[in-house]
């Protein structure tokens, strides 16, 4: 009898049960979103060679229990029939996940589904020391609870202030979560603190004269863990505006990790281990050399 290999089963997305050679068949999935005739398929699957259930997964993923070991090729054929793979797990940029951002919900600041697709495309798999979670959330309302990733991105909008259009109504003031907005209506006049602001782009929305204004962007944070370990992820520069920029930073974090990371240690604890201030240098170089190179060719 063959021995059978229950790594290799598991980093192609098949993963042992307690009852003996049953597996669960994780998805790829990515940012939550799946077409209907892929979830027919799904159904398919489950109803053939699981139990006629699904579980979907706390990282918007989907799982079919219950798969015989005699029966995961087959499954393997179906699936890619529909355009379909199963997922990745241990240590591996694992599924990226993404609320609906600005095509679907009024709050989001950033097209999470096309960048979740662009995550996956570019990022998704890869080898690492250890599971690695990119998750991307549209606004500052955080649904996706970017900082629960060992990198996560929110979207965010920095506001800028015409003088010329304000009627002095103090509506920005009244929705500032921060109070970064003091407006004087008698006096006519607006201080508006930028160090204390959080990007959630609430004045710009309310203002009815269009005074307020912005440029949207994605906030960055690093080394979230929710496991065995809590740790809320930090941000380590200011907000990023450009698409190119942000590819940049993950790019140079997954290198970082692989280069300091040790096997079975998470994003996070690397950090702690070698020192925040060691990536946080590094991303500000990789930063100025990318940026010197796009001022380089447009000239």
């Amino acid at each position: 009898m063959a021995q059978v290999d229950y790594k290799e089963l598991k980093k192609g997305g098949f993963m042992r049960q307690v009852q003996k050679d049953r597996f669960s068949l994780r998805l790829r999935v990515a940012g939550g979103q799946m077409k209907a005739d892929e979830l027919k398929k799904v159904y398919e699957i489950a109803d053939k060679y699981g139990q006629g259930y699904v579980h979907l997964t706390s990282r918007q993923s989907v799982e079919v229990p219950f798969i015989r070991l005699e029966d995961v090729e087959a499954v393997k054929r179906e699936l890619a029939e529909a355009g379909l793979q199963p997922g990745a797990c241990g240590p591996r940029v694992r599924t990226i996940t993404a609320c609906q951002g600005n095509a679907i919900c009024p709050s989001g600041l950033i097209d999470t589904a096309e960048l979740a697709q662009e995550f996956d495309q570019r990022y998704y798999a890869r080898e690492m020391p250890h599971k690695f979670k990119l998750g991307i959330t549209g606004c500052r309302n955080n649904c996706l609870k970017a900082e629960e990733n060992d990198l996560g991105v929110k979207g965010g909008v920095l506001p800028e202030w015409n003088t010329d259009r304000c009627t002095y109504c103090g509506l920005c003031q009244a929705v500032c979560p921060t109070k970064a907005i003091v407006v004087d209506r008698q006096a006519k006049t607006l201080a508006f603190a930028q160090e204390e602001c959080v990007y959630c782009g609430k004045c710009i929305k309310s203002c009815s004269t269009d005074a307020w204004t912005g440029q949207n962007g994605y906030i960055v944070s690093f080394g979230g863990l929710f496991g065995n370990r809590i740790s809320i992820g930090r941000p380590l520069f200011p907000i990023l505006f450009s698409k190119d920029e942000l590819h940049q930073v993950i790019e140079t974090t997954l290198e970082f990790f692989r280069e300091y990371g040790k096997s079975s240690e998470r994003f996070g604890n690397t950090l702690d281990r070698v020192g925040w201030d060691l990536l946080k240098d590094r991303l500000n170089a990789a930063l100025a050399d990318f940026r010197g190179q796009a001022k380089g060719e447009c000239v």
